[in-house]
């Protein structure tokens, strides 16, 4: 183990580099530390070692056996312990003061952000008595006082938080998740996935396929994430920081994504009860650039260099067929190494490398070659009855997968649209070409006047055009136009709207626009 090597006995976290080592004693679940009769803690069960010397730099008395292991800055300047009602901060690896104290009721978890100064925090605080949930950023040291919060997000549904910083600590995206789904849809509970700025905004992310959420990796350029989502064949979504979808990889066999150091080349994957299908995608043309199998992986990891990928199959998850491949991004196979079949390989991983030694090389599509052989992955047939082992295959799917699509609006985008948006289009200019022609046959007099755009829409004609396609998106229209006028009322009371509350109230006009054309074509 190189010297830089983070040691940790008990539940890992977030552990300094160099100076302290942790230290966790027995604790089972739902034990607690002991006291002596005058009330004063027992043996304390977490000590903080440093490294050069042996020395025991400070112990605790440790009650929790969730979040209790303490979190580093980058730079190991600060370092913070949950206890309690509070996040104690410590300056300077000196655990004999408590240089700052971030109190909340009922705080359950905290994570630091990345990178340097100024440092933030994100505390989560679960919701109680019909109370919801929330998770508040705050800006180390200034903590105190109503307005001391960088940002707010509350929500319900809520029984544990997963909480991820991008690389600018600029966001914060946060995973909630329920123990149990009430509606029965999953059993693995409930997911939503909330986004939230320094700079006050947040969000619901909204998630177009229900399910559970498998995944969601940030880009090193902070600037979008990738949320890997829904029942299987699961749907795979990159975001940019509006919560606005950019760009739709459709269905397939995945449950995990990992973005590139450089942040120009991401993989989908599905590991665990999957069959390990990779597919390598570079993001900034959205084009696929192989889709290689690693059968049985129980670990991934990107190279620092950006272009080298190892899998592994690791004890105790398998304890056959263990050993580790490095792969080219284009699929190729260039080193494998198999474990003896008395051994078990237990872990894995790439020598570490500071950001910057590796500048980002121009993506190539042509698979690199290899002195490693192929291996053709074993394709099993689907069973067949002895009814129809003599008759013809029929191919046919439980799911029919979705093809990816770019979901960024462009101003003046020239693409073909689909054929279905094709054939709508063309009957919908042809029936108001018709409509209005027969209208202009009529006597001036009798020509019905267009309703003003600012007229009321209770005032709006409510005639049927004979075309049930047409009156249902009149009904669907008035649907969302009657949801804005309620935010609008919400707004006058002096309710604080969400982002995207405030954008549905944008788009009342073009919504108006939208009705009144179609009603003018009836």
């Amino acid at each position: 183990m190189a010297p830089s090597t983070p040691l940790l006995t008990g539940n890992p976290g977030k552990i300094a580099k160099s100076i302290p080592l942790v230290r966790m004693g027995p604790c089972l679940p739902g034990a607690t530390v002991k006291t002596s009769k005058d009330g004063t803690a027992g043996i304390p069960n977490l000590q903080l070692y440093d490294m050069k010397t042996g020395a025991c730099l400070k112990s605790f008395n440790q009650k929790k056996m969730q979040n209790w292991c303490p979190s580093w800055s980058e730079d190991e300047t600060i370092c913070a312990r949950n206890v309690n009602n509070e996040v104690h901060f410590f300056e300077n690896n000196n655990f004999n003061t408590i240089a700052n104290k971030l109190h909340l009721q009922k705080i359950n978890d905290f994570v630091l952000s990345p990178g340097p100064q100024p440092y933030k925090v994100a505390v989560y605080v679960p919701g109680s008595k019909g109370a919801p949930s929330f998770v508040r950023l705050y800006q180390y040291p200034n903590f105190d006082g109503p307005h001391a919060a960088l940002a707010n997000k509350s929500f319900f549904k809520a029984d544990k938080v997963t909480m991820l910083w991008n690389k600018k600590a600029t966001a914060v995206l946060v995973m909630a998740s329920t123990d149990v789904d009430k509606t029965g849809a999953s059993y693995y509970g409930e997911q939503t996935l909330h986004y939230i700025a320094t700079n006050g905004e947040s969000a619901v992310v909204q998630l177009p396929k229900n399910g559970p959420i498998y995944d969601v990796v940030w880009n090193s350029s902070s600037t979008e994430f990738c949320a890997v989502y829904g029942f299987m064949p699961a749907k795979a979504t990159i975001f940019n920081l509006k919560c606005d979808p950019v760009f739709d990889f459709g269905t397939g066999p995945r449950n995990a994504a990992y973005y590139s150091p450089h942040g120009h080349i991401l993989v989908l994957a599905g590991f665990g009860n999957l069959r390990g299908q990779m597919e390598v995608w570079d993001v900034k043309n959205y084009k696929l650039i192989s889709k290689p199998v690693a059968s049985d992986s129980t670990y991934f990891a990107w190279c620092p260099d950006g272009e080298h990928i190892l899998t592994a199959t690791c004890a105790p998850r398998l304890r056959v067929n263990n050993g580790y491949k490095i792969w080219h991004y284009t699929g190729s196979v260039l080193h494998k190494y198999d474990v003896p079949s008395n051994a078990e390989l237990w872990q894995v991983s790439w020598q570490p490398f500071l950001d910057g030694i590796f500048p980002a090389k121009t993506i190539t599509y042509q698979a690199v070659p290899s002195d490693v052989p192929s291996e053709e992955p074993k394709v099993a047939t689907a069973y067949r009855p002895p009814a129809l082992r003599n008759k013809p295959i029929t191919n046919s799917k439980l799911h029919e997968d979705e093809p990816p699509q770019n979901m960024k609006a462009q101003a003046g985008n020239d693409k073909p649209l689909s054929k279905a948006a094709l054939k709508n289009q063309r009957k919908h200019e042809a029936k108001k070409a018709a409509k209005q022609e027969a209208r202009s046959d009529k006597s001036p007099d009798l020509a019905p006047s267009p309703a003003p755009q600012s007229a009321p829409r209770n005032a709006i004609s409510h005639s049927a055009s004979g075309d049930p396609e047409i009156d249902r998106k009149i009904r669907n229209l008035k649907k969302k136009l009657k949801a804005i006028e309620q935010l609008k009322e919400q707004a006058a009371t002096g309710k604080q709207l969400e982002k995207n509350q405030l954008e549905k109230i944008q788009k009342e006009k073009a919504l108006l626009q939208e009705l009144e054309d179609l009603e003018l074509g009836i």
